[in-house]
């Protein structure tokens, strides 16, 4: 048998990792032209989507794909994102995971309790930008809308937008953190060592499939 290093398990088919690239992509574009259109200091940022009007035109369908695509590889994920007594315990020793003193550190399944917490806030921020985007919309929807629930519509658009960037700040920082998360999400494959350390309870769990 080789050894662990040389072993590898399967932790993304090739589909949900299209699916993730494609909500990613989606994501950097939504960002950009949301951006241009936040701020006059960052109206530069519409040249890349062929000027002013153009951006304004692309952004809200932009958004539109970036959240049904979201939604299709959140409805594969849930299943796995719903927390557990032992996703709690991790949670309340976060700065020993930080400091990398896992010893007594509970074991977790596939996804730890700060991933699933990252999950269901990219879901609350998902659905909040897309009703609140719908009503500033303004070509087709803000019409039926009066004034002050179109304001308040804004500032719930801008702030969950500043939560979904943030949050996604932090998911990027923690695959780069975490030696071979990138590699989940690119090849599709994770070690077994990598799974041992990480996500026993999963690790357990796939080897048992293996017998």
């Amino acid at each position: 048998m080789n050894s662990d290093k040389n072993q590898y398990l399967q932790r993304y088919n090739a589909n949900e990792r299209t699916n993730h690239w494609a909500v990613a992509l989606l994501f950097i574009l939504a960002g950009l032209s949301g951006l241009a259109l936040f701020h006059p200091a960052l109206f530069w940022l519409s040249n890349l989507f062929g000027g002013g009007t153009w951006t304004r035109i692309l952004h809200p369908f932009i958004g539109v794909a970036m959240f049904i695509l979201f939604a299709v590889l959140a409805l594969r994920f849930v299943g796995r994102n719903r927390f557990k007594a032992h996703d709690r315990e991790w949670l309340s020793k976060w700065r020993k995971v930080i400091n990398n003193q896992e010893d007594d550190v509970p074991a977790v399944g596939k996804y730890n309790g700060g991933q699933k917490v990252l999950f269901w806030v990219l879901i609350i921020s998902m659905i909040m930008l897309l009703l609140s985007g719908i009503v500033i919309w303004r070509e087709y929807f803000s019409g039926f809308f009066a004034i002050d629930i179109i304001r308040l519509a804004s500032l719930l658009h801008a702030f969950f937008a500043f939560v979904l960037i943030s949050s996604i700040i932090v998911h990027v920082y923690a695959a780069i953190w975490v030696k071979g998360s990138i590699g989940a999400m690119t090849s599709g494959k994770v070690s077994q060592s990598w799974a041992r350390k990480h996500h026993r309870l999963w690790y357990d769990e796939m080897r048992k499939k293996e017998r």
